[in-house]
């Protein structure tokens, strides 16, 4: 078996230290013996094994990682024998994983106040320094307020009709004629082309997606910047993105100072004329411009892919949102939806949350603690980090009856808060998520109206890199419906 470059440097940074830690470890014994029984008289530590010295556990989560088995076989075997709380050290930080709808309360809402969020030094850095989900405090919720009222359902309404000539435009140019595509690869290039296009009204030019891939790659990679290493090729690919950017910035600034009275109608020339009056900086623009491309590319195409999975193993549920999509088509005058047509998806909505409650897009997220917290009868000490998870709830019986099921009616009635975290929650809840929901059901809507398709490989594995994605693309026949 051959490692790339950057994996091949990971184990040999991971063996020195684990060498050098073990070596310190003897001598350093009766001193951590002596800390940590002073820490546990002052502090009640949720139960836990921290691992091997300065890596911990990090190994086993990697691993389960890998397999896209991450609660599994890392989470949930630890939840069966110390509870919903329990310590553990991951990628040498001292880590609690909490696990539950009161723990996720307690995590999600209190940002700010007793967490804040902690993401790798390799996101930051690829992602930008001045992007929201690098901002704490008052600045997070200015730069939040401009994306998310852009992204709500009112601001993305003059967008519906753009977002439906884009389907069509990709469907006729990537799937006409053809007999078998690539789903996911497909629902990447269309949701890459939506952020663009009818965002940022900025056209999407010949290898701009493989730029932008690049920098995706590196963003959870090691942070060494050595030009065979994933971070390091990412890097690069980040300076070409900013220099294309900036340009387009200030090109949309000058337009927009020399014309005033124009409308601004996409998030694009809300963030400029932001710009304008000073609120925010130009690196702020570039670095939410490109956050939102990651924050929509990958997420939002593995949900498309896996909602279509599930139809096609599920032929009832796959009927009952065609007939749906059929009476909405029958009583438009032309193809253009709009946001009431969305809205009668009801339906399909409840398909795709489903989708994404057996298959939630993100695992969970990291938090560090900027004070100590008492939760469960244990302290979470400050500065440690705070691991909550989707499926802690997604997957609890005692929440989601038969949880295993794909049963889009439970959606019903309404679910309890804090339990269905698709797209998290708190001050930090994704700003696209309207986005998103809108981007799937005008997809599913043009998908399922124009074409008959099956799965290649209906039990293709999903892994993990860090996000889940279908091995092998998610490989499907295709041919167009009768007239």
């Amino acid at each position: 078996m051959v490692l790339e470059p950057n994996v091949l440097l990971s184990w040999v940074f991971l063996c020195i230290a684990a060498t050098i830690s073990s070596t310190l470890f003897f001598f350093r014994k009766k001193h951590h013996r002596f800390v940590s029984k002073k820490i546990q008289k002052k502090k009640k530590l949720p139960p836990g094994e921290m691992g091997l010295p300065w890596v911990g556990e990090t190994m086993d989560f990697y691993k389960a990682q890998k397999s896209n088995r991450l609660f599994e076989d890392f989470v949930s075997p630890r939840i069966v024998k110390h509870g919903n709380i329990f310590k553990t050290k991951i990628m040498g930080s001292p880590t609690i994983v909490v696990n539950g709808a009161e723990a996720n309360r307690l995590i999600l809402s209190n940002e700010f106040s007793l967490v804040v969020s902690s993401w790798p030094s390799s996101s930051v850095q690829l992602m930008g320094r001045n992007c929201i989900m690098a901002k704490q405090g008052e600045k997070h919720r200015v730069l939040r307020g401009i994306v998310a009222n852009s992204l709500s359902y009112n601001g993305l309404e003059s967008i519906v009709p753009k977002l439906c000539d884009t389907v069509k435009f990709h469907l006729e140019t990537e799937w006409q004629g053809k007999e078998e595509i690539s789903l996911y690869r497909s629902a990447k290039a269309l949701t890459f082309t939506v952020v663009f296009e009818c965002l940022y009204g900025i056209k999407v030019e010949l290898g701009m997606l493989e730029i932008f891939e690049r920098v995706l790659e590196g963003v959870f990679a090691m942070p060494v910047e050595f030009p065979c290493s994933k971070f390091g090729r990412a890097k690069k690919a980040r300076v070409e993105i900013e220099t294309f950017l900036v340009g387009k910035v200030r090109e949309k600034r000058r337009e927009m100072e020399e014309d005033a009275e124009k409308p601004n109608t996409t998030l694009f020339s809300r963030l400029i004329e932001e710009l304008i009056k000073g609120v925010i900086t130009e690196e702020e623009v570039v670095d939410n411009m490109v956050l939102l491309v990651f924050a929509a590319h990958d997420t939002t195409s593995y949900a498309m892919a896996m909602t279509f999975r599930m139809l096609a193993q599920h032929p009832t549920c796959r009927d009952t949102l065609l007939q749906e999509h059929v009476r909405i088509k029958a009583n438009k005058g032309g193809e253009r939806l709009t946001v009431e047509d969305v809205k009668k998806m009801k339906y399909s909505w409840q398909v795709v949350r489903e989708t994404m409650r057996l298959s939630p897009p993100i695992f969970g997220s990291f938090r560090k603690a900027v004070a100590d917290i008492e939760y469960g009868g244990f302290t979470i000490p400050k500065g440690w980090k705070i691991l909550w998870t989707t499926y802690g709830t997604h997957y609890n019986p005692e929440i989601f009856q038969d949880p295993v099921s794909f049963d889009p009616t439970r959606f019903d009635k309404p679910i309890q808060a804090y339990t269905y975290l698709p797209f998290g929650g708190g001050p930090r809840l994704c700003a696209g998520h309207q986005l998103a929901k809108i981007s799937i059901l005008v997809f599913l809507h043009f998908v399922v109206t124009h074409y008959d398709w099956s799965l290649v490989y209906p039990e293709e594995t999903i892994i993990m890199d860090p996000l889940p994605f279908p091995s092998l693309g998610m490989p499907i026949k295709i041919s167009p419906k009768e007239s």
